[in-house]
């Protein structure tokens, strides 16, 4: 990563950056208007496994942000991705809805309840206790055993809800077999996402809103990280990590300003390179 590359793309989380229980944080239509602006390539990425790009699309249209789907990577395409380059063709038996089993069948999966390469557990509103059962058995069998992502809890609107990575740590308590995330924080999704828009991490930053998964992940994958304080990880929480973002600030909003200073301009290397020196030391 060096420090007087310009940025030209920028990879996001959407919950807690862009959007919160369903209302849009302010300044994000404006920093993706500014990136679609200036023809800067982007992805919104989110652990959630539930839903379609498609699906998402609507959800942030909703709340008044436009992006397109193939600016949407979740935690689902990224497994589908990854199984479909490690055994293509495969089968797999899926507990999880239709963000994840969409994105397999897309992948060129076959969804089976006999014999499968790999119990793939995603995010779902409703976990089976039968479904949980045969998941043990399957993987007791020889079944590969895959997650979307380690999120052990999720919120709703009648209070915490169990995730994967409570279920997951069920399947392996039974099995002894401890699962392979896919999602953040591993620095894989990262990486399946500057690939997708050909991308290069010393040109890409990545904003979130969790030290633990969005910023560890974004620093493992090379990349510049800036922490918004709309979500997850408080002000105070951010000394107790042993790794540092790049830049810590209020809210999108703030990022703004630095998609035009930060961009790459034509003839201007040199004051490019005094902008980044700015975003690095958090001066700018």
């Amino acid at each position: 990563m060096t420090t007087h590359a310009h940025i030209e793309s920028w990879l996001t989380d959407m919950d807690g950056v862009l959007v919160h229980e369903e209302h849009a944080i302010p300044g994000a239509a404006e920093f993706l208007g500014a990136l679609q602006e200036r023809g800067l390539r982007f992805q919104v990425l989110t652990n959630n496994s539930i839903y379609t790009p498609r699906d998402l699309r609507a959800r942030l249209l909703a709340s008044g942000i436009d992006v397109p789907e193939e600016c949407i990577w979740t935690s689902a395409l990224a497994t589908a991705s990854f199984l479909a380059e490690q055994r293509p063709g495969g089968s797999a038996y899926v507990i999880g809805e239709a963000g994840l089993t969409t994105a397999l069948y897309e992948a060129g999966y076959t969804m089976t309840q006999r014999d499968p390469d790999y119990v793939v557990l995603g995010e779902t509103r409703t976990y089976s206790f039968e479904a949980i059962t045969r998941a043990i058995r399957l993987v007791e069998s020889g079944a590969r055993f895959i997650a979307t992502n380690p999120d052990v809890s999720g919120p709703s609107v009648e209070g915490t809800l169990p995730a994967t990575g409570s279920v997951a740590a069920l399947i392996t308590a039974a099995t002894g077999r401890k699962p392979y995330y896919v999602g953040k924080p591993n620095p894989l999704m990262m990486r399946t996402a500057l690939n997708r828009i050909e991308a290069h991490s010393e040109h890409t930053v990545m904003i979130g809103d969790r030290m633990d998964t969005d910023v560890v992940s974004g620093l493992e994958a090379g990349l510049r990280t800036i922490l918004v304080q709309t979500g997850s990880t408080r002000p105070h929480q951010v000394e107790l990590f042993p790794y540092r973002p790049t830049r810590v600030v209020d809210s999108i909003a703030d990022v703004v300003p630095l998609v035009a200073e930060r961009a790459p301009r034509v003839g201007r290397d040199e004051g490019s390179a005094s902008a980044m020196s700015r975003v690095e030391d958090g001066t700018g």
